[in-house]
């Protein structure tokens, strides 16, 4: 089954700047995970503390083991010792992926996503053509679609880095525009209002 980025096979050939629709959809499912996680910098003992409560489970743990980070490294910082940036910048890599982990596990996302059927609303935004030749350029204009009943799988496809169901799901996603919907294989960006 082919996806969406076959739709516009000449995507490129007169120099138009974006990205495959399920790459974008990708990154805005990330930016949305990202969202609401701690906001106070590794940095700062106030999000460094944060952090480290996040990770104080089992699997925190091996998380922050998997970073280099031990536990009599965390006992020593416990007892005054800084940490280095680069131990700081390890423990924010085990902070953002045992959050994007629980995210998936407990169905959060999906839910946030799915908004109980209703769906979320995703901004289009075309490719840009400054580049392409003023005889070249196609009408593309902004879209706006109320995308539903695909985020368990999008979610899915995301976790798993699998860009071949993600190009899929926005196949189905801009099949629901109109005539012109080939157009919006590629994106400049992505919203999703989440």
């Amino acid at each position: 089954m082919s996806g969406a980025s076959d739709l516009w096979t000449d995507f490129g050939k007169y120099h138009a700047q974006g990205r495959k629709g399920a790459q974008a959809l990708g990154e805005e499912i990330e930016r949305i995970a990202r969202e609401g996680g701690i906001a106070s910098p590794v940095t700062s003992s106030r999000g460094l503390c944060a952090r480290l409560r996040y990770l104080d489970s089992p699997a925190g743990h091996r998380a922050l083991a998997e970073q280099g980070v031990s536990d009599r490294l965390r006992r020593a910082w416990a007892t005054g010792r800084a940490p280095s940036r680069a131990k700081l910048a390890a423990v924010d890599a085990a902070y953002w992926e045992r959050r994007r982990a629980n995210l998936i596990r407990s169905g959060a996302l999906k839910r946030l996503l799915d908004n109980e059927g209703r769906g979320r609303r995703i901004e289009i935004h075309p490719v840009d053509q400054s580049a392409v030749p003023e005889k070249r350029k196609r009408v593309i204009s902004q879209r706006t679609v109320t995308a539903r009943y695909i985020w368990d799988d999008a979610v899915n496809a995301w976790a798993s880095g699998d860009l071949a169901t993600l190009d899929e799901i926005w196949d189905d996603v801009i099949s629901d525009l109109d005539s012109e919907y080939a157009a919006y294989a590629y994106v400049g960006s992505i919203g999703i209002n989440a």
